[in-house]
């Protein structure tokens, strides 16, 4: 598990265009963006008990969310995700899962889970039966990112959150969300060994500093 560096900065729209305008000038576009934005779905498990949640308001160092997501709409290519953090780094894991398989993760249907021969699916199968890990909430935003190649850099913005009213129609076309409430934009930096200065200058922010917003918990006050 490779852990790595994160910043994370509640942006007012208006700071959308100026770091839109900066990153261009130092980053590239995600090459897998169709003109430099994509839209994302994600769909939370959390246990009966929100553990997932809990730790994450009260500031638990070490602690870990799953969940589904996909992009676009595009049901063809569905991910399996954990993320991780550790004393302030972050790390991902994922592992593919068919459009079926994902159906049935999010009904609860999990036989085929033990001989998939993944281990993340594996591990979320232990989560769901022994913390009874189920799904929790429908996230959706747009996502702007940048890459630079030293350092490793993946430069995000986030703007535009959404939630479902529950957890059904997470792959249909038809889902329904809403605003979630005056979510802010989020700008997230995300580096290995070291952030380059130009990377570090250009998402510098007059009076923005470094905070600890989550769209998942953003979310869950819907639910």
């Amino acid at each position: 598990m490779n852990f790595r560096h994160e910043w994370k900065h509640q942006i007012a729209p208006g700071d959308l265009l100026v770091l839109r305008q900066r990153l261009r000038a130092v980053a590239r576009p995600d090459s897998h963006a169709a003109d430099g934005k994509y839209f994302i779905r994600s769909l939370y498990f959390d246990t009966p008990s929100d553990t997932a949640l809990r730790e994450k308001l009260d500031g638990v160092d070490r602690r870990e969310k799953f969940r589904l997501r996909l992009y676009n709409g595009d049901t063809s290519l569905i991910r399996l995700e954990k993320k991780s953090k550790a004393g302030g780094l972050c790390s991902k894991e994922s592992a593919a899962l068919t459009r079926e398989e994902a159906q049935a993760a999010a009904d609860g249907a999990l036989a085929w889970m033990p001989e998939s021969g993944r281990p993340l699916v594996q591990e979320l199968y232990h989560k769901m039966t022994c913390s009874l890990l189920r799904p929790k909430v429908i996230v959706e935003y747009t996502r702007e990112a940048f890459v630079c190649g030293p350092g490793n850099v993946r430069v995000t913005l986030d703007y535009g959150l959404r939630t479902g009213l529950g957890c059904a129609g997470f792959l249909s076309a038809d889902c329904v969300t809403i605003p979630a409430g005056n979510a802010p934009a989020i700008l997230e930096v995300k580096w290995d060994a070291f952030l380059p200065s130009v990377i570090r200058d250009a998402v510098q922010l007059e009076s923005r500093r470094a905070s600890a917003f989550s769209k998942y918990a953003a979310c869950r006050m819907y639910g």
